[in-house]
This record gives C-alpha cells, structure tokens and sequence, in this order.
C-alpha cells in the first residue's frame, strides 16, 4: 500500500459526475489515514461443522483449511472518517481456506458473505476490493450483564440470532497469536456481464493482507456462544434465501465459544490484491 497521502482518481457509476469519493479516496484525493477511527465492537461466535459441507461452498481455486470451524462476526462500528463521522454495521461468515493458483499460495479465512447495513460501503467493497456484500438490517445489539444478543434481518425477516452469555473480561496480551498461517481474509470476486447471462465480466480470488497496522485492541472479553440461522422460504427473502439457508446448512457439532472484541483504527484496504 502506497505511503502517498493521496489516492489517484477513481470512478464509479454514475459515472458523468467525474471521480468518485470514498473508502479510498476523500475529498480533493485525499487519503484517510484511518489511525484513531473508527472505533468498531465486534461480536464472534464460532463452530464446528462437518468439513464436507465446508468444501462444497469453496469456489475455483479454493479449498478447505486447517479446520472445519465456522466464525460470524457482528461488528458495529462508529466515527468512520471516510463517512464524515458515521457508522454502519456488518455481518459476515467465515471459514479457514487455503488459496492456489498458478502464483499464488495463500492461507487465511474464507469470507463467504458479507451483509452490510448501508449502501455505501456495498457498493464500493463489491465494485473495488471483490467483497460479497448484500444488504441487511443489523440493529444495535442488546446486552444486558454479562450477555448480548446480536439479530439479524431482511426487510423485517430475522434470519440471525446469535447470542454471547457469561461474557468475561480477558487481558488481550494474553491471547495466543493464531496456531495456523494467516495471510489474510481471502474473497472471490465474480461480476455478471451485461447481456452475456450467465458469463463473468470478471471473476477471480483477491486477498485483503492481514496486516492491520493501525488498529489496536482495547478491551476483550471471552465467554459461550450460541447461534442459529432461521431457514427462509423465497417468499421471507427473494434475492437472499439461498445464502440464509446454505449457512443454516452448516450444522453446528459443536460450539466453540464467543469472543468480543473492542478496537480503534483500521485501514483502508487499498493493499486489496488479485490472486493468480
């Protein structure tokens, strides 16, 4: 990633009004530094699943990695310096892969869905980094002691209960680094061509690096996890019921805990890179 507190130009439809702004690119091409912002909770709950399962949503390339463990996070996050201030709140599922291609070996965490509760970093995260974004309803979480209860929803449809209890504040220093080779959060971007149904305009692996150098951890808490996908009929979410159910799918052997998390700074993902 450039050090250049500038970024070049860059478009997105509508096109006519000439460079757009955004995550990458503010104001006159400035770059947001993303050093004290924003400040993002993040709710985990893991599982194990039958590895089986797992492969079969592994796109070209990809395989499964070092466990049959399935990760959702909530993450809730405000003071978004590209947002001016705002904040939003995203939803994703993720399991270990592992990436080869012609040049590339990669290891890391597979993201098999992203939902987002804003248009604006959709948009930009699928068109720009090969996020696979959609949209949904992701109100604040409800904690009460030591338990919160994260939900989600598509236009009134919950599909997503998850829930952290016996939450217990840990020291973050004392959390082991990861066990595996983590390279990254690997993506499968696929874009439709125009008139062409059923043919990519484009379509490949990408990886966000794992390096995060601004963000810091400020507090962390551990405790039991629990979850559970409500399965919809086409009817309860028409664009959006194969994803719901082929999570729900994945059934849970069993629950490895949850974890909280606290942090302030990020980074803007322009070190987003295309796997070969």
């Amino acid at each position: 990633m450039s050090d250049s507190l500038f970024a070049p130009d860059m478009w997105r439809m509508p096109y006519c009004f000439g460079p757009a702004t955004g995550p990458r690119r503010g104001p006159d091409g400035r770059r947001f530094m993303n050093e004290d912002s924003p400040s993002s909770v993040s709710h985990s709950v893991a599982f194990r699943t039958h590895p089986e399962l797992l492969q079969k949503l592994c796109p070209p390339g990809f395989s499964l990695g070092h466990s049959p463990v399935v990760t959702v996070t909530a993450t809730y996050m405000s003071n978004i310096e590209w947002l001016a201030g705002r904040g939003y709140a995203v939803l994703g599922a993720t399991f270990p892969a592992e990436f080869h291609g012609n040049r590339d070996s990669v290891h890391g965490s597979f993201l098999t869905v992203l939902w987002e509760n804003l248009t604006d970093p959709i948009i930009t995260g699928r068109e720009e980094l090969g996020f696979a974004k959609i949209y949904c309803e992701l109100p604040p979480p409800r904690t009460i002691g030591k338990d919160t209860t994260c939900e989600a929803a598509w236009l009134g449809y919950r599909f997503l209960e998850m829930s952290l209890t016996d939450m217990e504040e840990v020291d973050p220093a004392s959390v082991p680094p990861p066990a595996h080779r983590n390279d990254g959060q690997l993506h499968y971007k696929y874009m439709p061509r125009t008139g062409e149904w059923g043919t990519a305009d484009c379509e490949y692996a990408v990886l966000t690096p794992a390096a995060t150098p601004n963000s810091k951890v400020k507090a962390m808490w551990k405790g039991i996890g629990h979850l559970e996908f409500r399965r919809p009929r086409w009817e309860d979410m028409p664009t959006q019921y194969q994803v719901v159910n082929g999570l729900a799918d994945l059934e849970p052997l069993e629950f490895l805990g949850a974890t909280t998390t606290h942090t302030v700074g990020s980074k803007d993902l322009s070190d987003q890179r295309i796997l070969e």
